[in-house]
């Protein structure tokens, strides 16, 4: 049994690619169990975004496995796989439950430690769930990766700093205003830039914006995404004197604040201005600085802040990976236990069993039991086994964990003569492995685990 990751994401695919190999929310249920039937593949989870698309499948061998989720791409977009196996990334084992931790960390995202993709891939595992295309291997890895990529977050710094230029201007204004309830927001010029400013400076309660553009078509379009206010450009003089905040994103040639025109203003004001630039060329002149209660921060300014903020964010990350090495350890130690169970399994209703023929018999040679009495002797009876068998079961775990444990184990069930149940089990699990997927739902059953063995090499 092996777990494989096969995909590509933004650093290894162009958008031309990810976009002919994206699922639709439509299509996705279908999409996922067509992976779990493909020949090989004993569970799937698949995760598609705008930035990656990664199949995680459990096989049954590793080449057989990669070559069927290979021929599952090329078959369900209709595309060659020359024209998308060279942009592939394959993980195996080990490296596919460290890769998809570090996704569910942020890691692994265009914007180092942001927390969208966390989300993705918990909607992904769930839906999978639904779809029953997910078993004991999986169930087991999502919820530990979703509950690492929280702890992650919400155990170091990694999401907390700026590192986005509209951000950063957005933290910069918190420095100066304890809060943005009340403060008037001017945006100057209606592009792309200025609309994710927009969104940030809402997202941290700014209550009034206004916005300034050439266009007024587009100023009313984009002030209408924000509940805004839309002024042309003849209201410049009016606009800078009502806000707080100004951040200018305009494709002006040259500038279009001056000193003169902010010292003009200025008389009209009994607050703080706080200038944000945003523009390359520049739309406000760095004169404007040397003025009283006046602070202007232009590109440069933001992408240092920006720069100081992904170091900060790289050396949380290193908290991070640490936690992740710690996970797949743990992940891996869980996986070597698996191989116990139906041995465990085996040794348990072996020694219920006896105890059952005990009790028949006691009931035989002692028929005027009363029903409390065969109780007390029951429990009492089911105690004794329990205990007999506490000391070989902790055993037969540490054997599954140790060096040779094939051949440990092996050794165990000879000891107690547990062969014959094993294989009366594997004929049971290899029959169900081909049954409908919505059969095979017994935890700690996998079809993969038959005979009591389990392959996870790293």
């Amino acid at each position: 049994m092996h777990i494989l990751v096969v995909g590509f994401n933004h650093k290894t695919a162009p958008v031309s690619l990810r976009e002919r190999l994206a699922f639709s929310e439509n299509e996705w249920g279908k999409a996922v169990t067509t992976l779990r039937h493909t020949k090989s593949i004993l569970e799937s989870v698949i995760v598609s975004t705008c930035n990656r698309m990664e199949l995680y499948v459990i096989c049954d061998q590793l080449h057989t496995g990669e070559y069927y989720a290979k021929t599952f791409l090329e078959d369900w977009f209709s595309v060659p796989k020359s024209e998308f196996v060279d942009h592939l990334y394959i993980k195996q084992n080990d490296e596919a439950v460290r890769h998809l931790f570090t996704v569910v960390c942020g890691l692994d995202s265009m914007v180092i430690g942001e927390t969208q993709i966390l989300g993705q891939v918990r909607d992904a595992f769930l839906k999978a769930q639904e779809q029953q295309t997910t078993g004991t291997m999986f169930n087991t890895l999502f919820r530990q990766a979703i509950t690492l990529g929280k702890r992650a977050h919400a155990e170091t710094e990694l999401g907390q700093n700026a590192v986005s230029v509209s951000y950063a201007a957005v933290e910069l204004g918190k420095k100066l205003f304890p809060t943005f309830s009340g403060k008037t927001v001017l945006l100057i010029g209606a592009g792309e830039t200025a609309q994710l400013t927009a969104k940030h400076f809402q997202a941290n309660g700014a209550d009034r914006m206004i916005v300034l553009n050439r266009t007024w078509e587009k100023a009313r379009e984009v002030a209408a995404q924000f509940g805004a206010e839309a002024r042309s450009f003849t209201q410049l003089h009016q606009s800078l004197r009502e806000a707080d905040i100004v951040v200018s994103s305009t494709g002006a040639s040259g500038a279009i604040i001056t000193r003169e025109m902010i010292k003009r203003v200025l008389p009209e004001r009994n607050a703080p201005l706080f200038l944000i630039d945003i523009a390359v060329p520049r739309d406000i002149e760095p004169a404007v600085h040397e003025l009283d209660n006046v602070y202007l921060y232009d590109i440069d300014d933001l992408q240092e802040i920006v720069s100081a903020n992904l170091k900060l964010r790289e050396q949380e990350a290193e908290k991070v990976r640490r936690m992740i090495e710690e996970e797949v350890r743990a992940f891996r130690d869980w996986v070597q236990t698996l191989g116990v169970v139906p041995l465990i399994t085996a040794l348990r209703e072996k020694a219920l069993a006896i105890q059952e023929e005990t009790m028949k018999s006691i009931e035989r040679k002692l028929p005027d039991l009363t029903e409390r009495e065969l109780r007390v002797i029951r429990k009492h009876t089911k105690s004794i086994v329990n205990q007999l068998l506490r000391d070989p079961i902790m055993r037969a775990k540490e054997l599954a964990a140790g060096p040779n444990r094939d051949e440990a184990l092996e050794m165990f069930a000879h000891i107690f003569a547990l062969e014959e149940s094993l294989k009366k089990e594997q004929a049971g699990e290899q029959k169900q492995a081909h049954a409908p997927i919505e059969n095979v739902a017994a935890p700690l059953r996998h079809p993969a685990f038959a005979g009591g063995k389990v392959t996870f090499r790293s």
